[in-house]
Parts: C-alpha cells; sequence; structure tokens
C-alpha cells in the first residue's frame, strides 16, 4: 500500500514537471520584446554548475549510476537504521524515468537533500522493502 502512495506522488510530481502548451487557436502569436544589447561584463553565468557524477567500481557487479534531480526523500526510515531514501528523476531503475536510491547512514550527507536538489548515486540495484529496484548507494552527492 506504502508503494502505491509512493508511486502516486511520484507519478503526480511527474505529471506537474510537464511542460504546458500554451498555444493560441485562432491568434496571433505574442511579439517579442525588442532584445537589449548586454555587455559582456553584465551577462552573468545562469547555467547552475551539475553534482558530480557518482561512479561505479569496477569490482561491483550490477552497478547502476543516476543523476538527476530529487523529487521525494524520505528522511525518517519507518524500519529505524537511520538510512535515507531519495526518487531521483533520472534512470529507470525503479520505473520509466524515476529511480530510488538507498543512503546508508554513513553516506547520509550533513544536510538532507531537498526536493529540486541535484544528486547523484551509484550502487548495486537491490530490491527495497516494497519489492521495487533501487540503488543502493556506495557513492552519493549533493548539490544544492
Amino acid at each position: 500500500m506504502r508503494f502505491l502512495v509512493l508511486a502516486l506522488v511520484v507519478a503526480a510530481v511527474a505529471a506537474a514537471a510537464l511542460p504546458i502548451d500554451d498555444r493560441r487557436t485562432g491568434a496571433e502569436p505574442p511579439k517579442a520584446a525588442p532584445a537589449e544589447t548586454a555587455t559582456p561584463a553584465a551577462t552573468p553565468t545562469a547555467r547552475p554548475r551539475n553534482v558530480r557524477r557518482a561512479r561505479c567500481p569496477a569490482e561491483v557487479v550490477g552497478c547502476r549510476a543516476v543523476r538527476g534531480r530529487v523529487i521525494y526523500v524520505e528522511r525518517v526510515d519507518p524500519d529505524g537504521d537511520g538510512d535515507l531514501h531519495v526518487v531521483v528523476a533520472a534512470g529507470a531503475v525503479t520505473a520509466p524515468g524515476l529511480t530510488a536510491v538507498d543512503v546508508a547512514v554513513d553516506l547520509r550527507p550533513r544536510r538532507d537533500p531537498r526536493i529540486g536538489d541535484r544528486v547523484s548515486a551509484a550502487g548495486p540495484v537491490q530490491t527495497g522493502s516494497h519489492g521495487q529496484s533501487q540503488i543502493h548507494a556506495l557513492a552519493f552527492h549533493v548539490r544544492r
């Protein structure tokens, strides 16, 4: 039941992130305002830096890596072992376009990631408590 609720939450967040088609039927497209010329010094570096890529160790069989945005965070684990669970909108380990990651206590960052943060993880694929496939992280990086 809990997996079903998690799947519904993930589906709702993914649907909300889809682009909106704002084409108007029968109307002229809006005209763009004239662009101002920017000086090189005034041009900001708007491109955010990405998170460091987690890599699979060569000796680990069945290892997968993922890098993307967090769409779900479970900070308090129900079984009480202190690990962190996140769902990343990337890869296809758990579902198409989604990957669940189990982060052990010793890899858990000082501050838990939030929805929208960029993360990368690498580790073997294991079966979770609800029967889902997930990455058991051996490497985990966060970029806010």
